[in-house]
């Protein structure tokens, strides 16, 4: 479990991560609305699709917001940069080690 210091700092980063990733689907969504050279049909499926599985990777990251969870959430926004290293900075040593070894992106 993440340590009492640690889940105040997770808190203010959580919802900075959050904003960073609804911000990246918002601009996904821009993309995918004005290919011209797809019908409007087309359009419209591949916006569906791609909203639908942005928030089951936002249910995977963000939810549950819970202390026990905190550290896999963590790992995942690190992994997904969305978070930057000052802000990861900002937690204990022994959280930041977890999250770096854990959080590796997938190659």
């Amino acid at each position: 479990m993440i340590p009492e210091s640690d889940w105040r700092t997770f808190k203010e980063i959580h919802q900075v991560a959050l904003e960073r990733f609804c911000e990246k689907i918002l601009a996904e969504c821009r993309t995918v609305c004005q290919d011209k050279v797809q019908s409007s049909h087309s359009r419209y499926l591949a916006l569906y699709d791609l909203v639908h599985q942005r928030y089951k990777e936002m249910r995977r990251v963000f939810d549950p917001f819970s202390r026990s969870t905190a550290l896999f959430s963590l790992a995942q926004m690190w992994q997904m940069e969305l978070i930057i290293p000052a802000e990861l900075n900002r937690f204990g040593p022994e959280t930041r080690e977890w999250v770096m070894r854990v959080g590796q992106p997938d190659i």
